[in-house]
């Protein structure tokens, strides 16, 4: 087809990747207390994450009630921030459903002017960045935020100065983290993406092991705003593991 062709098909494709993703996004925001359950239940003390965390140091003699012994109330502080953020949640909820939607429609455009083995290659590097952007997500969802938010809701400086949470600055933190984690656990991914295009080899990320480490560990303090050492592992521990089966990926390709 001429290229204006072309050109009207991918807009009739972006046409019905908008109309799904607002359907969804309009179906989530009416289902606002199905939707606020699943945002705030990291803030609440009956999360499954700190009942398993509390499951465990009982299980070592510790007192449990101090995992889930916790208080943090939201707030809101402007007229307009709660249905703002309603109708944000609403947004983000829509696009995430969606995605393997706009992933189909856009492999749909490509696929025609691909080869045999390219379409190979392009299906199993969608597959896999969206499982592993997933499994980041999960991660920060289910392990980093909640500890994220249990120490930083629950510190202070001074009895004297309590917290003020807003659900603004709550819901900020949730999304920054959640694209954060998303985005660093597509390192196997652009792995053999540079290493297709001849960037990286296995025995250079081998050579600066070591050095990877140190970023590793830095990264994850810059997305983990809290100080404990076992919030950083929980997040550093499963990058690492990532780069190390990004080798593996590596030295594959180079074969």
């Amino acid at each position: 087809m001429p290229f204006w062709d072309h050109l009207e098909v991918l807009r009739k494709v972006f046409l019905r990747i908008i109309v799904i993703a607002l359907t969804v996004a309009m179906a989530a925001f009416g289902f606002k207390s199905l939707l606020f359950n699943l945002v705030l239940a990291p803030s609440r003390p009956d999360f499954i994450t700190y009942r398993l965390f509390a499951g465990i140091a009982g299980l070592f003699g510790a007192d449990a009630s101090e995992v889930t012994d916790f208080s943090v109330d939201l707030f809101s502080t402007m007229l307009t921030a709660q249905f703002m953020i309603h109708m944000r949640m609403a947004f983000w909820m829509g696009v995430i459903i969606t995605i393997p939607y706009i992933i189909y429609e856009l492999y749909g455009f490509i696929a025609p002017a691909l080869k045999e083995s390219e379409r190979r290659n392009t299906v199993r590097v969608i597959l896999w960045s969206y499982l592993l952007f997933m499994m980041g997500v999960l991660l920060n969802y289910f392990v980093v935020f909640p500890l994220a938010f249990r120490f930083l809701g629950t510190y202070q400086v001074s009895p004297d100065i309590p917290n003020v949470i807003t659900i603004s600055s709550y819901v900020d933190m949730l999304l920054t983290l959640t694209v954060m984690l998303g985005i660093m656990f597509e390192l196997p991914v652009l792995s053999w993406f540079l290493a297709k295009l001849g960037f990286i080899n296995s025995g250079f990320m081998k050579k600066y092991r070591r050095h990877a480490v140190v970023v590793i560990v830095a990264l994850s303090a810059i997305i983990t705003p809290t100080a404990d050492v076992f919030t950083l592992a929980v997040v550093s521990v499963p990058i690492y593991l990532l780069y190390e089966a990004s080798i593996s990926i590596v030295r594959v390709t180079e074969r």
